[in-house]
């Protein structure tokens, strides 16, 4: 699994549109809405590095209100908790 944290920077009377545009795309699994400089953080998961391309330049940077974005490949997770119990099956 790769993951992409994406920085995006929205037309700011449309970021709870362009967020759940964004949660809607196939490859993006969570939206944040953030302070600071940028508006949004998508976190892309995804099983090689053209589908990150593809969510991420095809699909996401083309969101009606998106203005900017700024990705990031994650190498290495510290923490498996969150993701183990995000893509838990519950056959424990």
């Amino acid at each position: 699994m790769i993951t992409a944290i994406v920085f995006v920077n929205a037309e700011v009377d449309r970021i709870p549109e362009v967020a759940e545009a964004i949660a809607a795309l196939e490859g993006v699994s969570e939206v944040y809405s953030v302070t600071g400089q940028i508006d949004l953080i998508a976190l892309v998961r995804v099983t090689n590095h053209d589908d990150i391309a593809s969510v991420v330049a095809d699909e996401l940077n083309k969101v009606e209100g998106v203005i900017s974005t700024e990705t990031h490949i994650a190498f290495r997770a510290y923490s498996q908790h969150d993701l183990e119990s995000a893509f838990s099956l519950g056959l424990d």
